[in-house]
């Protein structure tokens, strides 16, 4: 373990009194003791926007009001409520949590049984335990890495800075005035790095913490936090199968529930990996095979947390009385259900022709 000199405080009744003139309105702060509000918006955030989930959050909780409703739903409506998200890790884990809640009666309120539970790491566990218990523990998320780093002036590149920069901001929490309101003190970090210690340009002259900045008194604080060079993505690649019926209905197979996309709808295709496919190959896996299978022109991708992958499409008509395993979904619906990935299959076929747009209603 790496040793720790405590580094002096800013101080926390600085950054509470910011937080309470500049708080953001958040729809999860509406109710701040739920914890399955918390947890969700928690869940929900992992590597996406405050936008892009607000309104995805009330969707969500209009389908699924607790955890109880969550954990009795089937994992089909979760999966289409998720459709869009990303990560779909997360979905799944966050079915198998709510069903572990449900049977517990309730979700723990310390970090140690959090933790337990599935899919909840450290910075959720933390995150839950300080925010929805007033624990007093802060977690670890992007905007608090940026805060601590330039606070301190910590140039050790992420992600080893990372126990130092935790073990600098557990520290901050060990004032009084933090410790007496552990869920503000934490929202208060969070806001202070998305709204003022941004990325790029952060706006030193409001943030209540200015003074103490060691970052700021040293012209280095927009460099902050640095990073190690990131590897270049490895690609892989993929044939997909766009079969339509009579009535131009699309047929979508449900993925194996482990792995990427576990259990989402998708377009039919090959396994992805490093090399290509050939034509003959790639037609192995069609789900009705014998059809007259014609390539679509271009070419979808879709970025992974580990990989680039680069699909292609094969177009065929099943012909009347034939039959093929899946589901037959209009356009316009298996736009509102499928994965990221498989919408750039959908406009790679609307771009040729191949169906029409979901806007239109076909």
């Amino acid at each position: 373990m790496l040793p720790f000199i405590p580094a002096a405080a800013p101080p926390a009744s600085a950054l509470l009194h910011w937080y309470d003139r500049h708080r953001r309105a958040l729809p999860w702060r509406e109710t701040l003791r739920d914890p399955y509000r918390i947890w969700l918006s928690e869940v929900m955030l992992q590597q996406t926007t405050v936008a892009a989930v607000a309104p995805r959050w009330r969707r969500f909780l209009d389908r699924f009001p607790s955890v109880q409703a969550l954990a009795a739903a089937p994992w089909e409506d979760v999966a289409a409520e998720w459709a869009g998200l990303g990560y779909y890790a997360r979905a799944r884990n966050l079915h198998a949590c709510a069903r572990a809640v449900a049977a517990r009666n309730g979700f723990p309120d310390t970090v140690e049984e959090l933790r337990a539970l599935p899919g909840i790491g450290a910075y959720t566990a933390a995150a839950i335990a300080a925010i929805a218990f007033d624990r007093p523990v802060v977690p670890l998320d992007g905007n608090v890495e940026r805060v601590t780093s330039r606070v301190h002036a910590v140039e050790e590149a992420l992600p080893g800075a990372r126990p130092r920069l935790a073990a600098l901001a557990q520290h901050w929490m060990a004032q009084p005035e933090a410790a007496g309101r552990p869920a503000d003190f934490v929202q208060a970090l969070f806001d202070l790095g998305a709204t003022i210690c941004t990325p790029r340009n952060p706006a030193c002259a409001l943030c209540p913490w200015q003074a103490e900045c060691a970052g700021r008194r040293a012209g280095i604080a927009d460099t902050l936090p640095r990073k190690a060079p990131k590897r270049a993505r490895p690609t892989r690649m993929g044939v997909h199968f766009l079969l339509r019926d009579a009535q131009g209905r699309l047929l979508l197979q449900r993925r194996p529930p482990k792995g990427l996309l576990g259990g989402m709808p998708g377009l039919p295709g090959t396994p992805w990996r490093a090399e290509g496919w050939d034509h003959a190959e790639a037609l192995a896996h069609a789900p009705a095979p014998g059809l007259d299978w014609h390539a679509l022109p271009g070419e979808a991708r879709h970025g992974f947390t580990h990989f680039e992958l680069r699909m292609t499409l094969l177009a065929a008509t099943l012909p009347p009385g034939m039959a093929a395993e899946g589901e037959w979904w209009a356009p316009a619906e298996a736009a509102r259900i499928l994965p990221g990935a498989m919408l750039r299959l959908l406009a790679l076929a609307e771009a040729a022709g191949a169906v029409a747009s979901p806007a239109g209603g076909a």
